[in-house]
């Protein structure tokens, strides 16, 4: 995995260690999840940008989608953070007529740990759209589905 050693822990290392007060969604077992494993864990974003904000993080610490590769692993991980993500907001927003799925590519990235944003929208308000834009090399916001083409492992070629 891409991950690499947090010299001091950050908020959402202590997130993933259940080491806050925040209300877990998704998140390695322990009580009131709506779903579980040792991977990921979801929580309500603080500062929500639409109807419904979730993030979606993985316990091992990966500072951003800069550390991530073309391998199997990362690969995996970024398609698992998404089907969470997406079973999350088919639950609790099943009326919502739009959803997105993406990161903050640095130097827009607010918090130095992967971090895949599920928004249920319309945003509120709405000019929070302006932060999920994609500034194509400058940056911005990436869909999660085209950082899975970026990083997706290349085929082994078969003589």
């Amino acid at each position: 995995m891409a991950g690499a050693i947090s010299p001091t822990p950050c908020i959402f290392c202590q997130i993933a260690r259940n080491s806050t007060s925040t209300t877990l969604l998704h998140s390695v077992p322990s009580f009131y999840y709506v779903l579980q494993d040792d991977k990921v864990v979801a929580f309500r974003d603080i500062n929500p940008s639409a109807f419904r904000h979730y993030l979606v993080i993985p316990v091992e610490h990966i500072p951003t989608v800069k550390d991530l590769q073309r391998r199997h692993e990362d690969y995996s991980l970024v398609s698992h953070m998404l089907n969470v993500g997406q079973t999350l907001l088919r639950q609790d927003a099943p009326q919502s007529e739009q959803y997105r799925f993406g990161f903050h590519q640095p130097p827009m990235n607010s918090v130095d740990h992967l971090h895949l944003h599920c928004l249920a929208l319309p945003f509120k308000p709405r000019w929070k759209h302006l932060k999920y834009l994609s500034l194509g090399p400058l940056g911005g916001f990436i869909e999660a589905e085209k950082l899975l083409e970026k990083i997706k492992p290349f085929s082994p070629i078969s003589s």
